[in-house]
């Protein structure tokens, strides 16, 4: 899918509530208060219109960390493959790429976000974990003057000279060099949503020091770590959210301040 039409992809979902594997929601603006500030967190609560709730497990936990990540696709197939019956693998949370925060279950429950081989055990981490997914198609292929996507050599996402649609990295990471941007709108949710959770679970606003924010942490690390990381520290190989291809900066200071 191009850039450009990713606009109106989820206008439709807003406006239909139905993903792309037909499944149907009832979405519902609503907002919370952010527990020590003077204002609250819009969101839009979207639930299965079947009540289905079989793909995450409602079952209470301690917090102790935030778990970013990105979904490799777009705003349709991210709730269709974050919701898939039985499954009991997604996040509570998904950041659409007009900045609206999904709600898809409560995050006091808990769901396999970090897979199989994870740092620590994905059951154990799972479960003291808060999954976020940003909407995003991730790394991107150059093939001549395009960006191409992992999905296909033919699925244009842009040309090179869309510079303020992708990032090239100075060096690739983990054997990728080019990364699609996350939005403004997507930075400033995230924010709010980080503000919420810590203020929420009393996690610290805390991040892995840069020497070790894209790399995957020891098991004493990640288990006795209590704040922010990313999906890359849990994992050695096979994913690449988020790695310094997403302003980490912005969002360090932005919640410290």
């Amino acid at each position: 899918m191009k850039a450009t039409s990713i606009a109106n992809h989820e206008k439709t979902f807003f406006e239909t509530g139905r993903d792309s594997d037909g499944k149907e929601f009832i979405l519902t603006e609503m907002s919370v208060p952010i527990k020590g500030a003077n204002h609250a967190m819009p969101y839009i609560q979207c639930r299965p219109k079947n009540g289905d709730a079989s793909f995450y497990n409602q079952e209470i936990n301690s917090k102790t960390q935030i778990v970013l990540h990105y979904t490799a696709g777009y705003l349709k197939g991210d709730v269709a493959a974050l919701s898939k019956p039985n499954n009991r693998v997604s996040t509570p949370f998904i950041i659409a790429r007009n900045g609206s925060i999904l709600n898809l279950w409560s995050s006091a429950y808990w769901s396999y976000h970090l897979g199989s081989g994870a740092i620590g055990g994905n059951t154990r981490g799972s479960k003291q974990t808060i999954g976020i997914e940003l909407s995003n198609i991730g790394f991107l292929k150059r093939i001549d003057n395009k960006l191409v996507t992992v999905y296909s050599n033919t699925d244009v996402y842009c040309d090179l000279n869309d510079k303020q649609l992708y990032t090239k990295l100075d060096a690739p990471y983990r054997g990728e060099l080019y990364y699609a941007t996350f939005t403004k709108k997507q930075y400033d949710s995230v924010l709010l949503l980080l503000r919420y959770l810590t203020a929420a679970y009393n996690i610290p606003r805390a991040f892995f020091p840069e020497n070790k924010r894209y790399d995957i942490g020891t098991e004493h690390e990640l288990v006795n770590f209590k704040g922010i990381v990313s999906h890359v520290n849990y994992r050695s190989s096979g994913k690449w959210d988020i790695g310094p291809a997403f302003d980490w900066e912005k969002i360090i200071r932005g919640l410290i301040a």
